[in-house]
């Protein structure tokens, strides 16, 4: 028996849809309806669902905090190394501190020193405002944290009466005045922030008397792996007796966050489930018509000469090549319609690449699999049979 090229056979495969454009136009338009489906029901709830998580994420579903416990005499000291020795913990992605500096703000050198306005002054390591979710309303976070400049939190800028940082007013802090370089926005995560007044790590150590200790540590850390860093800082932070230092549990967000992500991965496998069911019984059913259409055709090449080896040979590959076609165009239009309904929502766009990559496979396996019955099918007529018909 004579063997095809792969060329002839592709020429021969492609000889139907070439001849029949519209219909082959249809059927690969059924297909592709049907791939572009998967993509849409995979694409725009994975956009839905990161929109969410990302919103979960900012309630600080990865953070933890870590002071001494609160004791009446004899307060514990954190090391003044705590930020780097919990940085050094494996799933922590990143730390920062601040420490009460236990000293008096006035808004000027006139008032009398034992005023109090409840402000507190804090020394920040840099980083910190990233960690907290914290964003600077006017001005900008602590440009040179060796030098006298603070940042003031919300509530501590309408205390003192300073609306903005635009020309940069002065504060009398401790007994030097400090240029206020930037107003925040609220923290809703560290809300002491809102109601202090911050100062850089060195600058607080070189004009206040800062002793270095830390009095709050905050972590975050790889949300899977969360509670496992809030067992061990305790023992990184205070070794000799981690009973002293008390975290923070994990935000209620991440249950949330969780259960969501849980959700939505079984929605996912649902709707991709029934669309590759719709796709397939498509493909199928154009398939079985073509071959039924073409038994005349089949018959001439028969008696031509054509071996049923060439026949099914020729069936199969037009199946595949007609459902590779619209596979592709199905993911095309599928990833364009995500996009477009994730950026009229706002959302961030995220089209799993496994998901583009299996409407592509799936649409050749199915139109293997749609077109190997009628190809034996048609195989297994004499020529005979198939002129009769």
């Amino acid at each position: 028996m004579s063997r095809l090229s792969p060329v002839d056979l592709l020429a021969l495969g492609s000889l139907g849809m070439r001849t029949r454009r519209l219909r082959a136009a249809l059927s690969a338009l059924g297909i592709a309806l049907g791939i572009a489906t998967v993509v849409v029901v995979t694409g725009i709830p994975a956009s839905s669902q990161q929109a969410l998580l990302d919103e979960l994420t900012a309630l600080g579903t990865n953070l933890l905090r870590a002071q001494p416990t609160p004791r009446q005499d004899d307060p514990v000291l954190l090391p003044e190394s705590s930020v780097a020795m919990v940085q050094r913990i494996g799933p922590v992605t990143a730390a920062a501190a601040v420490a009460n500096t236990h000293t008096r703000v006035r808004r000027n050198d006139l008032l009398d020193p034992g005023h109090s306005s409840d402000i507190t002054v804090l020394a920040a390591t840099p980083g910190l405002l990233d960690i907290v979710n914290g964003h600077v309303r006017s001005g900008e976070f602590l440009p040179r944290p060796d030098f006298p400049n603070v940042v003031l939190g919300n509530v501590a800028a309408q205390r003192l009466g300073i609306a903005g940082a635009g020309d940069r007013p002065a504060i009398f802090v401790g007994e030097k005045w400090f240029t206020v370089t930037g107003v925040l926005c609220p923290t809703p995560l560290a809300p002491d922030i809102e109601r202090s007044v911050l100062v850089g790590w060195d600058a607080a150590r070189t004009y206040l008397g800062f002793d270095g200790h830390p009095t709050v540590v905050y972590v975050k850390a790889r949300e899977e792996s969360i509670e496992d860093v809030r067992a061990i800082l305790p023992n990184t932070l205070h070794g000799e007796i981690p009973g002293l230092v008390q975290v923070s549990r994990p935000s209620d967000a991440l249950a949330a966050k969780r259960a969501t992500q849980n959700s939505y991965s079984a929605l996912f496998l649902g709707l991709a489930g029934v669309a590759l069911l719709v796709g397939g019984v498509g493909v199928a059913n154009t398939m079985v018509i073509s071959v039924l259409e073409r038994r005349g055709e089949i018959g001439l090449r028969r008696a031509l000469g054509a071996t049923r080896g060439h026949i099914r040979a020729q069936f199969l590959t037009e199946a595949v090549l007609l459902s590779g076609l619209g596979g592709l165009a199905g993911t095309a239009l599928g990833a364009l319609g995500v996009a477009g309904y994730a950026t009229l929502h706002r959302w961030p766009l995220v089209i799993p690449l496994e998901v583009l990559a299996a409407g592509v496979l799936a649409a050749f396996v199915v139109g293997a699999a749609a077109g190997l019955y009628p190809s034996i099918r048609a195989a297994r007529l004499t020529p005979t049979q198939a002129l009769a018909a």
